[in-house]
């Protein structure tokens, strides 16, 4: 049994039952433990946490007509006790830098001012920021990271596997002439209203689609995880076996900066051969090494895993190896592997990747029911939040007691 109470921009849920059920099904390290503080959101996406422990989760899809849920620990007792609803458009993108919280649909960002109590001042009233981002209705997600110069960046997944642009046509154009609106990364003010393409620096090119991304403030620069190209062996039989589209290509970490490439549609990474090698669309064998002197990746992971969000920690509550290293959600599943939809941890030492990634947390089931996780959020208490897609499930997961 709940209360619904509409105020100003917001539909408050009361919540009459305890909102925190136990779940103790994660596969963790020793020493951590597991919540599920919230279930049935639906699309959970992004989320990302106030200074006052607070929760906004981004929604795929609208429920009762909004696209925001706050989940607020109203009795400061660690239970969230009350949802606030906010926001008519679905999307994935969700950050907070200083008293603002960015949002985005899926061809738009959107900003809200933060009160005092961590809340939008007027959650009805958006400052649309950005629009105009090309939404083909695949790998659309606009997801976001905000720096400390008020510059917002903004991934433009590309609806086209790999550049082509006649789908009766195994022959790529080169120029790709998608790489101008699709397949990167555009830098634009994070304070400006009403912006487009014309008004952004196209920051970082030829990534395929990025979903999660994280500003790292120890680095002072971005860094990304890029969803690899697919339809090897569907496009091309004669080069690639079944088998090999199961491991091919590499899901890729990147630091980037202003100018940065990398390589697609024209190369992929090989986490066999240890190479770029270049894509057949434009010539390549699968053995054949690309020449668009693409960045190399940082990070490497099995093909197909669905990397959608990325988070450098920053608490002391976790042990010490764990400090500015990188968490990633996968929510796809490996062919190689035979298995996915868990969170990955990266070990970083001076701004780089100390150790190849390894699983953090696994076993996302609710009920034998697979869930797959997408978001992650860290919260002042250096506890972490993931965020599951699938039936809109929260897990909180800390360290001791």
């Amino acid at each position: 049994m709940s209360t619904l109470i509409l105020r100003t921009g917001f539909f408050i849920v009361s919540l009459v039952s305890t909102f925190i059920v136990s779940a103790q099904t994660l596969q963790l390290p020793p020493g951590f433990t597991e919540t599920i503080v919230a279930e049935g959101l639906g699309g959970a996406r992004h989320i990302v946490v106030n200074r006052q422990g607070g929760v906004y989760v981004k929604l795929s899809r609208l429920k009762d007509g909004k696209g925001i849920i706050y989940l607020k620990d109203v009795k400061k007792d660690g239970r969230f006790s009350q949802q606030l609803a906010f926001g008519d458009y679905p999307g994935t993108g969700l950050f907070i830098r200083g008293n603002y919280l960015y949002a985005s649909s899926n061809d738009a960002v959107y900003r809200y001012l933060l009160n005092k109590e961590g809340e939008p001042v007027d959650p009805s009233k958006p400052e649309k920021i950005i629009e105009g981002l090309v939404n083909h209705n695949r790998d659309n997600s606009k997801s976001i990271a905000v720096d400390n110069n008020n510059n917002i960046y903004v991934n433009v997944g590309s609806y086209a596997n790999a550049c082509l642009v006649d789908p009766k046509s195994k022959i790529a154009p080169n120029p790709c002439p998608l790489l101008d609106s699709v397949g990167g990364i555009w830098q634009f003010k994070a304070n400006k209203q009403n912006q487009h393409y014309k008004d952004a620096v196209h920051y970082a090119r030829g990534f395929k689609n990025v979903v999660g991304l994280d500003w790292n403030n120890q680095t002072n620069s971005l860094f990304i995880i890029q969803h690899g190209r697919g339809d090897l062996h569907n496009l091309f039989p004669d080069l690639y076996s079944v088998e090999q589209d199961g491991k091919l290509p590499a899901e890729t970490m990147y630091e980037v900066r202003k100018g940065a490439d990398g390589g697609w549609p024209y190369e992929y990474y090989d986490p066999f051969m240890k190479k770029l090698v270049m894509s057949p669309e434009y010539g390549g064998d699968g053995k054949k090494a690309g020449t668009h002197k693409a960045l190399k990746p940082l990070a490497v992971f099995p093909a197909h895993l669905g990397p959608n969000a990325m988070l450098f920690y920053t608490g002391n509550k976790f042990p010490a190896k764990y400090r500015n290293g990188a968490f990633v959600a996968f929510h796809g599943k490996s062919p190689d592997l035979q298995k996915g939809w868990m969170v990955g941890f990266v070990p970083f030492s001076n701004g780089k990747p100390a150790a190849a990634y390894e699983i953090f947390a696994d076993n996302f089931l609710i009920n034998k029911d697979q869930h797959k996780p997408c978001g992650l959020a860290q919260a002042p208490d250096g506890s972490i939040f993931v965020s599951d897609d699938s039936s809109g499930s929260i897990y909180r997961i800390q360290y001791g007691k």
